[in-house]
Order: structure tokens, then sequence, then C-alpha cells
């Protein structure tokens, strides 16, 4: 009895010293990407592990020093910020962001291989960056590697340097190229590639663009992006490193991704327990507006009012004069107030119904009781607050996964989507209208929202749990798929289907020679017969 109770309390001590470790562990995270929507799921998660007692440290691509995160939290800053859409605008001829409307699936892989490569080689060049590389004490520095799934992939190599695990987090959700990376088959039948402007109920024609598209993002990333990042990851690991892990392989060892996805906003599809949905993280209640958008608002009365925004990175001061025009006289014309996102405060002839700000706190602006209508571009993160707080959506979509949200929402009946180029007066009127006075969008929506707040936990606190338990374990083998281990045609069973294809044509050419012999000795004895 003495034996098993000392070997409980060795357990127990065993248990303990682990969720000591993951209480205050130290974690190394890399967001260098600048993207400005992004950070809205980073700094929710820098904020909720150091309020649960990790030590943080952080490349960033933007200062979170006004997050007043204290003592547990350094700063690695990546200076200056690069600006990725200076070098889109100039590979694809665009003056502006509104003319992404014109690019094709295969233009935003390409524009999403520009930026992933100039802005990983921008970071990793910066003297901070070069001093954690080269650093000469690298056991039991770092306990983790917290990195964004976002075409940043060398940053992988400094688990290896470090010898920590990897946990990932994606701010566009689900993307089709994760299959590759944990070992599962996404059904290109019914599962929509992320840039495709299509839902989950395809016609037999979409199923053919979208495996085409699915298929040629898989033959890109492999042939043309991966040995490019391949060489970024050489260029400033290798020094370091006697070898430096290919970026297919450095994906493969990642413990866990947390996805900004979940039900009922995205397609239902196979996954792995190593694909964790956590979205909406950046959503908290709301606070108190500032007294000027309080009051337009709340004076909105019982007409109601509308939410215009396009986002951080499109901005409404660069649309075409003539659209701004057709715009603002649609405004005027509505008993509705419009609050709108608009980068220049100074823009003269504004209908009195209309207020503009360069900056606003949206998801605080939804969840105003008057608000019956949001315009989006149809980025995820403000179409997760669309939906938190149950106001319908005219999306406007320029690029890559903003056309799956619109037509996701379009889909669940709790949004209308317009082409930008193709917005005319009585289009941009009627939809707004048809938002406002139609209940179902209004019931549609709620019905959506209820169930997107129906969680077993907050996703924040579903977020750091995840990330204390790879810690715990010291990674996460036991949630990695074997699929992973497989060569491609054992992956896809092509080696099995060869062997049964093999056997019936061994099988149908058994029988056609039995047949042959049956009939040579038939016409054989016939013959024979006939002699006689």
């Amino acid at each position: 009895m003495q034996f098993s109770l000392l070997c409980g309390l060795l357990l127990a001590g065993g248990f303990y010293s682990q969720l000591e470790l993951a209480e205050g562990a130290k974690i190394l995270a890399v967001y260098a990407f600048p993207g400005k929507s992004h950070f809205m799921m980073h700094t929710a998660l820098m904020r909720e592990l150091v309020e649960s007692g990790h030590q943080v440290t952080m490349i960033t691509a933007f200062s979170l020093a006004k997050e007043q995160l204290g003592g547990n939290y350094t700063e690695i800053l990546i200076e200056p910020v690069y600006d990725f859409w200076h070098d889109v605008k100039l590979n694809f001829g665009a003056q502006h962001l509104f003319e992404l409307t014109r690019m094709t699936n295969y233009d935003f892989l390409k524009m999403l291989e520009i930026i992933g490569l100039k802005t990983t080689e921008h970071a990793l060049k910066q003297p901070k960056v070069q001093a954690l590389i080269h650093a000469k004490e690298t056991e039991g520095v770092f306990d983790l590697l917290l990195a964004e799934q976002f075409y940043q992939e060398a940053f992988l190599a400094l688990a290896k340097i470090y010898k920590i695990p990897v946990v990932t987090t994606s701010t566009l959700g689900y993307e089709n190229h994760m299959s590759q990376m944990m070992g599962l088959i996404t059904p290109w039948s019914f599962v929509p590639h992320g840039f495709m402007p299509f839902t989950d109920r395809m016609s037999f024609l979409e199923r053919v663009k979208n495996s085409y598209a699915s298929l040629y993002e898989d033959l890109d990333r492999l042939l043309n992006y991966f040995p490019k990042m391949d060489a970024v990851a050489k260029e400033f690991f290798g020094s370091v490193l006697a070898e430096v892990p290919k970026v297919k392989d450095m994906e493969r060892q990642i413990s866990v991704m947390l996805l900004n996805s979940h039900a009922p906003l995205t397609t239902a599809r196979p996954t792995v327990d190593a694909m964790v949905p956590v979205g909406g993280m950046h959503i908290y209640p709301p606070k108190a507006l500032p007294q000027d958008m309080q009051d337009f608002l709340d004076g909105a009365g019982e007409a109601g009012a509308i939410y215009f925004s396009l986002g951080s990175n499109v901005q409404s001061k660069d649309m075409p004069p003539e659209m701004l025009r057709l715009f603002l006289r649609v405004f005027g014309s509505l008993r509705q107030r419009v609050l709108w996102k608009f980068e220049d405060e100074s823009i003269g002839q504004l209908p009195a119904n209309v207020m503009v700000r360069k900056w606003l706190p949206q998801a605080d602006i939804l969840a105003h009781r008057h608000v019956k209508v949001f315009i989006t571009h149809g980025g995820l993160f403000g179409t997760q607050e669309g939906v938190h707080y149950a106001v319908p959506m005219l999306g406007i979509p320029f690029y890559c996964d903003q056309h799956l949200n619109m037509n996701k929402a379009v889909l669940g009946g709790y949004a209308i989507s317009l082409h930008f180029q193709s917005i005319t007066e009585m289009t941009l009127r009627q939809s707004l209208l048809q938002l406002i006075h139609n209940g179902t969008y209004k019931e549609n929506i709620q019905r959506v929202s209820n169930i997107f707040k129906d969680r077993q936990q907050e996703p924040r606190r579903t977020a750091v749990y995840w990330i204390e338990y790879v810690i715990r374990y010291g990674g996460a083998p036991h949630m990695r798929s074997a699929g992973l281990d497989l060569n491609w045609f054992q992956f896809y069973l092509l080696d099995v289907i060869a062997f049964v294809v093999v056997v019936f044509i061994a099988g149908i050419m058994a029988i056609w020679l039995a047949i042959r012999l049956l009939m040579g000795s038939d016409k054989k004895h016939r013959k024979t017969k006939k002699i006689h």
C-alpha cells in the first residue's frame, strides 16, 4: 500500500510540475506580417497569454505598447513597417486597391507569394531578429514557438534552433493547402477553394473550376513557392543550422493550428484534432462610443443607421470620384443615417445624414441597437463581428477570401453581395432597402449569431488551453496524422487503385485466354472429328 501511495505521489508530482511549466511558460511569438487587421487576433492572443502568466517575446510588425502588457511582454519591433501594397500595385500595374476586383485567383496566389517573400526577408534582416537566430544560448530559453500561418514559413526554423514545439495561428481560417500540412484529404467536391466565389453547393462546372484551382495551388506551392521560401530560410538560417529543413517538412511538424474560424461561418469539412477553430477571439464586450458617434447613432431613431467600412487595406478615400459621388447620392436619398469609415475627413459636400471619420470602433458601433446594415468588404474579422452582433450585411468583396465569406453569408440568407465595378445607384439603393425592410435577413443573421456564440468555452481561453497543452507535453505527436508519413501515391490510395486495376485486368485477360483455349480446343476437336 505504501508503494502504491508513493507511486501516486510521484505521478501527481510529475503532473503538477507539467502544469507549472505550462502556467509560466516562455513563448517566442512571431507575427512579422504587417497586416493591420491580422493584429486584431494577435493582440487578443498576446493579452490573454500575458494575463495567464506567460512570458512572451514577440517579433512584431506593429508595436503593442498601447496595450500596456507589462513586464511579461518583450517586443522585438520590425522597423520600418514594410509597405507590401506598394509591391503589389507595382507588380500588377494598379493605381489603387479598388482595381484588385479585376484580379484572378491566380493573381491572388502571385500576390501572396510577393508579400510573403518580401515581408519575411525584411523581418529576418532586422538586427534583433538576427541576434535571436545567432544566439549562443538556445537550450531552455523558450518553451514554444507561436507563429502566424500566413506565408512566413521560414520563421519555423526558429523551432529547430531552440528545439521547441510549434503552434501556429491562421487569421484566414481554413485554407485548402492545410490538408497537406496536417495529413488529411480535403474533398474539392464540396469544400470551395478559399479564393473562389463558390459555396459548398457547387454545380458540375463549379466543381471542375474548384478542382482545377485547388490542384493549381497545391502544385504552385510545391514547385514554385516552396523553393523560393526554402531559399530564404537557407539564406538566413544556413549559417546556424547544419541542415536547414525544407518548408514543407517544417510545416508538417506543427503541433496545433489555431484557426480564425467557427461554425456556421465555415464550410463543414474533414479535419483533425490539431486544427482548432477559435474564430471571434478579437471580439470583446462593447465599450462606450465617443460622444459624437453615440449622439449620431442615438439620433437615428427607428429609421436606423448604416455602418460602412472597407477595412484597413482598401481605403474609401481612394474610391474613384464617380463611384464616390454615386454612394453619396444614394446615402443622401435615404432616411437612415450613415456612419462611414472615410480616411479623409476634409471631404466636402456631405449629405446631412452622413458622418465620416478616419477611424471608427467597428465592433462597438455594430453593437448599437440602431445599426440596421453593415456595408463591408467581407473580411473575416468584420464578418465575424457583423454576425456576432446580428447585423445584416451588404458585401462588396475585393480579393482573396472576401468572395468566399460573402457567398457563405448570401447562402445563409443574411447578406447581399455586389461587385464593386458593377454597382449602380439602383442596385445600391435597392440592396440597402431590402436589407433594412425585409425582416428575413435579420431573422437569419440572429439565428446564425446564436450558433456562432454557442460554445463550450470562450475562444481566447480555448486558444490558451491548446497552447498550454502543447507546452505541457513538449509537442503533440499523438495528434499528428500518420498520413503525413505516407508517399503521395500511398496517401491518395493510388497504389491500391493500381493493384485493383491490375488484378481486374489480369482477371479479364485470364478469362479471355481461358475462352480462347476452350474455343481453340473445341475447333481442334471438331476438325479431328470431321477428318474421321
